[in-house]
C-alpha cells in the first residue's frame, strides 16, 4: 500500500491519499493544477512536506535510489540520457515481450534516441519504467502520444501490474480513460483532492 498523509507541495495540498495494493486510482485536473507537482513530491524529486510510505516503510528511512525503484515515475516526456536505447535498459533482451505487445521493433535498442517518434518515447518510456519492476507506478498521462491499440496495451500492462499486487496512480485527462483504468479516482483542484467516480 501507498500511504500519503499531509503532503504539501506549493499550492498542493496538505493531501492524504491510500492506494492499496492491488488498486489503481485515477487522478484528473486542469492543465496547471499540480497532478505532475504531486507525482513528482511522491517520487521525492522535488521537496514537500509531509508522510509518504510503502507497505509500511516511511520513504525517509530510504535512499532516494531504491525509493525510486519501488516507486517508479514516468514523466509525460520520459527523460532520455544516452544516444543508444539499449542502453537505458538493464536487459534490453528481456524486455522483448512487452515491447512486442506494444508494437515496439525488437531492433529498437540498437536505435538512437534521436530517432524516435513521441510514441515510441512515450511506449519505451514505460517499458524502461516496468523493467526496473516498481512496487508502485505513477503515471503522468502515460498514453498522451499513443493510437487506440498502443493505449489498449498499456491499460492491460497497468492492469496486470495491480493484479499481481502492485498499485498505480494513473493521471489522465481522458474522461472514458479515467473511468477504464480505475474504481476510484479524483479531480485536483484548487490544491485539494475532489472524489469522483471510477468504473
Amino acid at each position: 500500500m501507498l500511504k500519503i498523509h499531509g503532503l504539501v507541495r506549493l499550492h498542493l495540498g496538505p493531501l492524504d491519499l491510500e492506494v492499496a495494493a492491488g488498486e489503481c486510482v485515477a487522478l484528473r485536473g486542469r492543465s496547471g493544477s499540480g497532478k505532475s507537482l504531486f507525482l513528482r513530491a511522491i517520487a521525492d524529486l522535488d521537496p514537500a512536506d509531509g508522510d509518504v510510505a510503502l507497505d509500511g516503510r516511511d520513504r525517509n528511512t530510504m535512499i532516494a535510489p531504491d525509493w525510486r525503484r519501488q516507486v517508479g515515475y514516468l514523466p509525460a516526456e520520459p527523460g532520455w540520457w544516452a544516444d543508444r536505447v539499449g542502453t537505458h535498459f538493464t536487459d534490453w533482451s528481456a524486455c522483448q515481450s512487452t515491447t512486442e505487445r506494444l508494437g515496439l521493433d525488437p531492433a529498437a535498442g540498437d536505435w538512437s534516441v534521436s530517432r524516435l517518434s513521441s510514441g515510441e518515447r512515450q511506449r519505451l518510456g514505460f517499458v524502461r519504467l516496468l523493467d526496473n519492476r516498481p512496487r508502485c507506478l505513477l503515471l503522468d498521462e502515460p498514453t498522451a502520444s499513443l493510437d487506440e491499440a498502443a493505449t489498449a496495451v498499456v491499460e492491460e500492462l497497468v492492469a496486470e501490474h495491480c493484479e499481481a499486487g502492485g498499485c498505480c496512480l494513473f493521471v489522465t485527462h481522458d474522461l472514458a480513460q479515467f473511468t477504464r483504468v480505475a474504481r476510484r479516482g479524483f479531480r485536483l483542484e484548487e490544491g485539494k483532492f475532489v472524489p469522483e467516480g471510477g468504473v
